[in-house]
């Protein structure tokens, strides 16, 4: 085995990529928002773009390197690269695609990759996950030292992508070789990464496993696109040693975080509480709102309240009737409340709390 070396800047249009990263055994997600970087990065990698300096490699082999002009083609370069839309041949059938990455024993191989038995199927009478394995299949075919998936979940339908997810989890948790993912979705990079970096216009944000993002955002984009609700207000000390944050529309919440000036403050939806009315515990924090929407997915719904998302059961949002235009109360805990200073935050929008 050996270190997945990445250390490249490629000038954009709008920003400059600067990328540093040292791989080992198992799969690192660079994600973050469409026009971040991450696709150049792959095609950097893999050959198909050449960045302006750095050096890329793999153990003791160099594929790229500015200083020492090494520039190596995609074929000299021991990547596999599966494609968004995965580039399959339509007019080949399974076993001939694989074989077209230059493996000898691809009856093997499709054994490995669960594909034996439509060994002779042609791509268009595959399911999304069949497609997706046989890509994953072909990029393996030669016997590559990292592997590269750009977007792997992008031509699935909604619907597919939670079987299709964990398949390809357990396929490439048994390959022993670096696999680096790059997505825009932080729950499908939590799904199959071991390590997350967050990229926006072209530089790192924050690295760390998905329990650490979630855990300790260093910023109010990070903290957005792990699924957090992020709100600007005003943060002082009381003397009871919480600290008030007195947001835009007047209303205060309070924290246990320190701090002092403007801040964001971040919550998460599963650590939101809705009810018609106040409760009368030991929660600090009520914002009542008239609700904007409620999204269903499965046994969860998604409550939107003004500015605060909450997640809760769909039987509790039965069981309080909730509906859009109600007036309801979201509560929250002062310990479940964040507060990041707010000019650590990149000015970028992260997607939606409430998407499906």
């Amino acid at each position: 085995m050996g270190t997945f070396h990445i250390d490249v800047s490629l000038p954009r249009r709008a920003f400059d990529l600067r990328v540093e990263l040292h791989l080992d055994q198992g799969t690192f997600a660079l994600a973050g928002p469409s026009g971040a970087g991450k696709t150049t990065l792959v095609r950097a990698v893999a050959g198909l773009e050449s960045p302006a300096r750095g050096h890329v490699g793999f153990a003791d082999e160099t594929w790229f390197d500015s200083e020492r002009a090494i520039d190596l083609p995609p074929e000299r370069r021991h990547v596999g690269l599966v494609f968004q839309d995965y580039a399959l041949f339509p007019h080949l059938t399974v076993r001939a695609n694989v074989a077209f990455g230059g493996r000898r024993d691809v009856d093997g191989l499709l054994e490995r990759m669960r594909l034996g038995h439509v060994a002779d199927a042609r791509p268009p009478a595959l399911s999304g996950g069949e497609r997706q394995r046989v890509a994953v299949a072909r990029a393996l075919a030669s016997r590559p030292r990292v592997l590269l998936l750009d977007e792997p979940m992008a031509a699935l339908d909604p619907s597919l992508r939670g079987d299709v997810l964990a398949g390809l989890r357990d396929v490439i948790t048994d390959l022993a070789i670096p696999t680096l993912l790059v997505t825009h979705d932080f729950e499908e990079a939590a799904a199959l990464a071991d390590r997350i970096g967050v990229l926006v216009d072209g530089r790192l944000l924050q690295v760390g496993t998905p329990s650490e993002l979630v855990a300790s955002p260093r910023d109010a984009f990070v903290a957005s696109f792990t699924g957090a609700n992020v709100i600007s207000g005003r943060a002082s000390p009381t003397s009871s040693g919480l600290t008030e944050v007195l947001l835009k529309d007047g209303r205060v919440v309070y924290s246990t975080d320190p701090a002092d000036g403007d801040v964001v403050v971040v919550v998460y939806p599963w650590d939101v509480a809705v009810a018609l009315h106040s409760p009368d515990d030991s929660t600090l924090n009520h914002l009542e709102a008239p609700i904007s929407s409620i999204v269903t997915f499965g046994n969860r719904a998604r409550v939107r309240l003004g500015e605060i998302v909450a997640e809760l059961t769909t039987a509790s949002a039965d069981r309080l009737e909730l509906a859009e235009g109600l007036t309801a109360v979201a509560s929250f805990k002062a310990t479940a409340t964040r507060l990041i200073a707010r000019s650590r935050g990149p000015a970028v929008a992260a997607p939606p709390l409430d998407r499906q």
